[in-house]
């Protein structure tokens, strides 16, 4: 369930027999996540509260989905509220944002930042985030797309007053009420226009057993995002960082002090998604906006989707999309906004031949514009020559006499949102202070075992061949032949009789090959194998993993062997490595790897005691079956189930 359902009367039966926090924390855990007492306290005090004034009002039956996760991300909200139209008896819906806040004040002039008193760092105003809730659920649960008008939103602040709260930003509507007790008068008006007091458990269950869309790939939706069709639906700290952005353009509009803007969240927390949005919108205000990676895969598929717009000629793709390299000679502050994705692979300084620049690369960054943007994971470092940070660029911005502006990241919108994926691997792989442990299973994401390459591509061709992409991708573990020879590509990867080529080297690759920028998106880049260079930064609805001998299990714990190695940046031709910190420059490299995928991650390794290993913590099913989108079932299927040859099922054990 991606909820605790239960109703306002229940909730209150609860809280009288002091069991309230215990259930709705039970609930919590067993779907992965972890509980703290913040949020404990929260469920104590707000959840009566609203319980409360709904059962004094006659509305104790309604349903009450509480901490809903949404569908593809780790975030959840509060409570939503189903029941029926009074009249129609049509589903109805109410998202429901809990604060306990008393006060809180401006923090922009937009309002849709607020300063409380208990933290220093901007607040999203809780009717923006109630806002997005429902745009979010809207866009992506299928029956709510055939009834938009079903969803509606309100931030429910029963500490506060109105005259402690500064009001919803506007346009206001249905989607982001604003509720605080002096304004209670209105509240009974809205509920008897809104809700039938008799339970109709159908709108509840309607919402829960929604077939979820399909779900787009970023860059799939880049062409629309840039050419004014579309946006990405932006969640709490994704808002914030959007609306941190805006205010330092509108500040620099106005002359005051330059600001940089910092960015920092793991894999599929949106960090491009943010980029992206804050790109097309400065570039229709007609601002001076380019965007920047320091990967050629990444840009080289940026520019080719926005080719496909009709911009005016100075808004060419190779002018908007550019390197971290190109801005060496750029005049000071001669852009109003740098967007500067993937900044973990800022390099120390910019390089051509035996040329070296003056400055760091991200000091040239953050000249270069009147409002630089960094956006990057400190845990995506997998080059020796790669040096971004928070830290760093942190430390660039005092050296400047700079203002920084700090956003973290924490919900997941990759792996299927899934919080257990997501800290399976990084127990799996040492980069958290817990051990590697069994995986139990999650209805919206797919963890399998192959026990062989061969059955790994079978299974994956299914997928990719019904419209799903799907991707090989592995350790660079084994020697690459740049140069393809008669019209084909060498079979490099080679394990035991099964041998696939690498991707693409070349620029002009021979006939029905992407060349490696677009390995990730071009259809023909199934039928070669990615590394992390030409998988850092994309996704892939299925994702398998290769891993080679640079990660073994000895004793029960993965170690890194350099030694296995055959990345010419990180290790020289005669086996000598070259980087100083070879060990996590692997266990990053596999990370990235293994959080491509958006429905389900399937894994072999080329090593059997590590093979062994995995068997141990990745369970068999008892009955195989096709996949499906994650968290839909069909008639007569279970939740358990691992790999087969029709596809990828999850993994939960059945009882």
């Amino acid at each position: 369930m991606p909820a605790y359902q239960t109703t306002p009367a229940q909730i209150l039966e609860l809280a009288d027999a002091g069991r309230l926090v215990d259930e709705v924390s039970a609930h919590m855990v067993a779907t992965g996540y972890s509980v703290e007492e913040p949020e404990r306290e929260s469920w104590r005090r707000s959840l009566p509260a609203l319980a409360r004034h709904l059962c004094e009002l006659g509305f104790g039956d309604l349903d009450a989905l509480v901490e809903y996760q949404l569908p593809r991300s780790s975030q959840r909200i509060d409570v939503i509220l189903a029941g029926a139209e009074p009249l129609h008896l049509r589903p109805a819906y109410l998202v429901v944002e809990l604060k306990q806040w008393s006060a809180a004040e401006r923090y922009d002039e937009a309002g849709c930042l607020l300063r409380a008193p208990w933290t220093s760092k901007p607040l999203l105003h809780p009717s923006v985030q109630v806002e997005a809730y429902c745009s979010y659920l809207v866009d992506h649960l299928e029956r709510l797309r055939e009834w938009p008008e079903a969803v509606h939103g309100m931030a429910y602040l029963h500490n506060a007053t109105a005259d402690s709260i500064p009001d919803r930003p506007s346009p206001r509507s249905y989607r982001n009420m604003l509720y605080t007790p002096d304004r209670a008068d209105r509240f009974p008006g809205y509920l008897a226009a809104r809700f039938s007091k008799v339970r109709d458990g159908r709108a509840a269950q309607r919402l829960l057993t929604s077939p979820v869309r399909q779900s787009a790939r970023l860059l799939a939706n880049a062409a629309d995002e840039v050419g004014n069709r579309g946006h990405f639906v932006l969640l709490d700290e994704q808002r914030a960082a959007y609306e941190l952005v805006m205010r330092a353009v509108r500040w620099a509009d106005a002359g005051r002090r330059k600001r940089v803007v910092v960015v920092s969240g793991g894999p599929g927390t949106g960090k491009s998604a943010i980029a992206l949005d804050l790109f097309a919108d400065l570039l229709r205000q007609g601002r001076q906006v380019n965007h920047a990676t320091g990967s050629k895969a990444f840009t080289r598929t940026l520019q080719l989707y926005a080719r496909k717009q009709p911009l005016h000629p100075s808004q060419r793709s190779d002018r908007l999309f550019k390197y971290f390299m190109n801005f060496t000679a750029s005049r000071k502050d001669g852009l109003d906004v740098l967007i500067c994705d993937e900044s973990h692979r800022i390099r120390e300084r910019t390089t051509r031949g035996q040329w070296s620049a003056s400055r760091p690369q991200v000091q040239e960054l953050i000249d270069a514009a009147k409002v630089p943007v960094f956006l990057l994971d400190d845990y995506q470092v997998v080059r020796p020559d790669e040096v971004g940070s928070v830290a760093a660029i942190k430390e660039a911005a005092n050296r400047l006499d700079l203002e920084v502006d700090e956003v973290t990241l924490g919900a997941q919108f990759r792996c299927g949102g899934s919080p257990r994926y997501e800290r399976w691997v990084r127990c799996l792989l040492g980069l958290e202070n817990a051990d590697p442990y069994r995986w139990t299973g999650d209805e919206n994401f797919r963890l399998g075992l192959a026990d062989s390459p061969e059955e790994m591509e079978a299974i994956l061709r299914h997928c990719n061949d019904r419209g799903e992409t799907a991707r090989i991708s592995a350790g660079f573990c084994w020697p690459w032949t740049l140069q393809s020879r008669g019209g084909r590509l060498a079979p490099d990867v080679r394990i035991g009789g099964w041998a696939r080529p690498w991707n693409a080297y070349e620029e002009h690759p021979p006939p029905g090959i992407p060349s490696s920028s677009y390995w990730a998106t071009d259809p023909g880049g199934f039928h070669q194998i990615g590394c992390i260079y030409t998988a850092q930064g994309f996704e892939y609805h299925w994702s398998g993993v290769i891993l080679g001998p640079d990660l073994v299990v000895r004793g029960g714990r993965f170690v890194t062997w350099p030694g296995g190695l055959r990345d010419p940046k990180l290790v020289s031709r005669d086996g000598r490595v070259k980087a100083k910190n070879p060990d996590r420059l692997i266990r990053n490299a596999y990370k990235v790897l293994l959080t491509r995928g958006l429905f389900g991650t399937l894994l072999y390794s080329v090593d059997s005691e590590t093979q062994e290993f995995l068997s141990r913590l990745i369970p068999r099913p008892r009955r195989l079956g096709p996949a499906v989108a994650p968290g839909v079932r069909r008639v007569g299927e279970g939740v358990g189930g691992n790999i087969s040859q029709q596809g990828l099922s999850d993994s939960r054990p059945r009882s």
